[in-house]
């Protein structure tokens, strides 16, 4: 479940490697054998030399893929696997090259605009730390009881280590427990399309997933792959379980004579202007040179969703902060004026 996959930034290089060396008119067998050594990814390096031996013993390279299990992105498998039927290896490379270029530095662009609220969370589960153990030890070092500012029981160093092992290992849980559902179509499935319904994040990964759609759709077709194939890769290419899900529904209304657009309205998952499109471009029988044409902006749409989705987490960011700070008040001044009603009693 956990193994190993190639990364975004290894791939891109190594298909614009690839796809620069067969123009050049070099053998498919050289070219991986002279890819390999450019690879800084150790792992990628052994695994295009393990290629290259399969290559040298008579196989295609699709086979050869195949053989390294899901170490390759099942879409790249799949395009190379029509190129070399077509032909045109070395186009399809280079538009795979772009492709995940593109998307590590959509993935940079991302890190980057969340980079501040996080570091915002972080700083604030650090000050309540910080602000457990300081009044935990004021109050002990003065004989009196220590002042439980969350209301959890937890004061002075104990107390600081208690909230901080809770918080940052209920964080990594998380992760680990994401991680394990984005490898499991059936968590795919369930939690994608409940975080599409989730304002401003739905929109979100809407935006990427119909980029991503776009982009594999005309790249595909351009490629003369099937249509039944081409909307398998094409869905299993945003990489979002909710329009994975729908592969056997889509290819089930293309198989009963359908158009295009009535098989992607009937998911649901698809914007009613992207649908006005396809229809446009079905009629006119340029859907792939329509969506490549398109591409551009769909990217951009899904740019601005992002930028949207940070924005919207630092303000979140900044009011769980601002709400914490007027609790700590309140309770501060309600522990001073506890000490104060306590003195007025004894006079």
């Amino acid at each position: 479940m956990f193994k190993a996959r190639a990364s975004l930034k290894s791939l891109g290089i190594f298909c614009r490697s690839l796809s620069t060396m067969l123009e050049s008119g070099v053998s498919i067998t050289k070219s991986f054998e002279l890819a390999s050594k450019k690879m800084g990814d150790h792992r990628l390096q052994q695994s295009v030399r393990e290629i290259t031996v399969e290559l040298k013993s008579g196989n295609d390279v699709t086979s050869a893929m195949r053989k390294q299990g899901t170490f390759y992105p099942e879409l790249l498998v799949n395009m190379i696997s029509v190129a070399e039927q077509s032909g045109g290896l070395p186009e399809v490379l280079k538009a795979l090259a772009d492709h995940y270029d593109h998307l590590l530095q959509m993935r940079k662009n991302f890190l980057r605009l969340i980079a501040w609220p996080v570091f915002q969370f972080v700083v604030a589960i650090l000050v309540i730390a910080l602000m457990i153990l300081i009044l935990g030890l004021i109050a002990g070092g003065q004989g009196g009881k220590p002042i439980d500012v969350l209301g959890l029981g937890l004061a002075g160093p104990s107390g600081a280590m208690i909230w901080l092992t809770c918080t940052f290992g209920s964080i990594f849980a998380l992760f680990v427990v994401y991680q394990i559902l984005d490898r499991l179509l059936g968590g795919k499935r369930y939690f994608h399309r409940l975080f599409l319904r989730i304002p401003v994040v739905g929109g979100c990964m809407r935006s990427f997933a119909i980029a991503r759609f776009s982009w594999a759709f005309a790249l595909t077709q351009q490629a003369g792959m099937n249509i039944l194939d081409s909307l398998d890769a094409s869905l299993k290419a945003t990489g979002n379980g909710a329009f994975i899900a729908e592969i056997p529904q889509v290819n089930g209304v293309i198989n009963d004579g359908e158009h295009l657009t009535v098989a992607l309205a009937e998911t649901g998952l698809f914007t009613e202007e992207y649908i006005h499109m396809v229809d446009v471009g079905e009629t006119s029988g340029t859907v792939p040179e329509t969506l490549q044409r398109l591409s551009p902006r769909f990217q951009e749409d899904a740019q601005r969703s992002l930028a949207t989705l940070a924005a919207v987490l630092g303000w979140l960011i900044w009011a769980l902060v601002a709400a914490f700070i007027i609790f700590v008040v309140f309770r501060i001044a309600f522990w001073y004026l506890g000490i104060i009603n306590d003195a007025l009693k004894q006079v």
